[in-house]
């Protein structure tokens, strides 16, 4: 039976939204009037296609509904709606169907009795942490709505820097892939027939066109064994990444790369830091603001010494102590660190060298793709040109032959 999302107006005056399963439009609008409500307006629910159904099973909650989620809730909760009926209103407006899922369950525990911070507990897949411990601090210090919009701005930035560095990726990207391309059509289709012509008039080949001529026929006639390499390859290297030698060595290799190295540090420092920053400002425990902001980085040596300074500071030493010792720091971090801890504005320093780790990344990412295109010009360059001189080569060498 269809479902169709409603607004309406209860006897009080306040408007209220939800759904309400119907065979048709006019049958939902009698049923809400029934109930005393006065219709605003009743629209069939959109329903996912096939396609986004099959997506739902693969993909979570994005960032961007989850900041939607936490905007939205401060501004309705700093107006003075209630709690439920907040709730009520984002799960019509969800865009996917899993986050809809969650908040009609998070909707029944609360009308149970249940606080919103253990609510959001019961689906850590699509609320991290962060999200749980600054509703709870919310919830114990009257400022849920503050804390909030401090979360939403947090996971804007987050999201921000994403799509710049998506952004300063996709051209590389799109240029790669069209190279790679170009060079597999260029190896089953073109380089057979030149092949053929090459031994009707029984020219001398030379060394860069066996080349091109055996990369040919591993492409067409073995095909079916370089799936099989990769592969193979693909699911060694994946299972290796799971076992914790694989990550602790990914995470090494990571910091290698030039340009990217830095800028993961960068990034991670930032994130690290304005985590942090926020879960003290909010009033959570530094060492329980440790251990979360741990789950918040996703490089596992950055994981490990933020775990091991957590336990550093449980014995009372500062923090700048263990963060100064950690190679992997930027010695600016600890320096900061030390003077929100000599001054006890901890929180706003953190938040401020959040600031600068991002404005160094953003800058990094903004150079990323200039430096990039000289790169791939010059790849692009060298690899028509060695196709062109071993297509070239024998026919030429056969012109000088008379």
């Amino acid at each position: 039976m269809p479902i169709y999302n409603y607004v309406v107006k209860d006897p009080q005056g306040k408007t209220v939204m939800g759904t309400v399963e119907s065979p048709d439009q006019a049958t939902a609008s009698s049923i809400l009037r029934e109930r005393k409500y006065v219709v605003i307006s009743v629209v069939p629910k959109k329903k996912a296609g096939p396609f986004e159904k099959f997506l739902e099973h693969f993909r979570g909650v994005s960032l961007g509904e989850k900041t939607v989620f936490a905007r939205q809730l401060a501004t309705m909760i700093s107006s003075g709606l209630p709690l439920t009926n907040a709730l009520e209103i984002l799960r019509v407006g969800a865009e996917s169907e899993k986050m809809e899922a969650v908040l009609g369950e998070m909707i029944g525990d609360v009308e149970g009795g249940m606080a919103l911070s253990k609510a959001l507990v019961k689906h850590p897949e699509v609320f991290s942490k962060i999200t749980v411990a600054l509703v709870e601090a919310g919830e114990a210090s009257g400022k849920l709505d503050s804390l909030l919009t401090q979360l939403a701005d947090n996971m804007e930035k987050e999201q921000d820097f994403q799509s710049k560095t998506r952004g300063a990726l996709i051209y590389p990207a799109v240029i790669a892939v069209a190279m790679v391309g170009v060079f597999i059509i260029m190896m089953i289709f073109v380089v057979p027939r030149l092949t053929d012509l090459y031994v009707d008039i029984g020219a001398e080949l030379p060394l860069p066109t066996r080349v091109l001529i055996a990369i040919s026929d591993l492409l067409t006639k073995g095909w079916w064994a370089l799936l099989i390499f990769f592969g193979a390859f693909g699911y060694g290297g994946f299972r290796y990444a799971q076992t914790e030698k694989g990550r602790y060595k990914i995470a090494q290799i990571a910091f290698q790369f030039p340009i990217f190295g830095k800028l993961t540090k960068e990034s991670e420092q930032a994130r690290f830091a304005r985590t942090l920053g926020l879960l003290i400002g909010a009033g959570v425990p530094i060492t329980q603001a440790l251990e979360i902001s741990a789950s918040a980085v996703n490089n596992v040596l950055y994981k490990d010494a933020i775990l091991e300074a957590e336990k550093q500071v449980e014995k009372g030493v500062p923090l700048s102590v263990p963060i100064r010792k950690d190679p992997n720091f930027d010695p600016l971090l600890s320096q900061m660190i030390a003077v929100g801890e000599e001054t006890g504005k901890m929180d706003e320093v953190l938040i401020k060298v959040a600031e600068f780790f991002e404005s160094q990344a953003a800058g990094m990412v903004k150079n990323l793709s200039t430096a990039l295109e000289p790169i791939i010009l010059i790849a692009l360059g060298l690899m028509v040109g060695l196709l062109v001189l071993a297509i070239i080569s024998p026919i030429y060498n056969l012109t000088t032959q008379f």
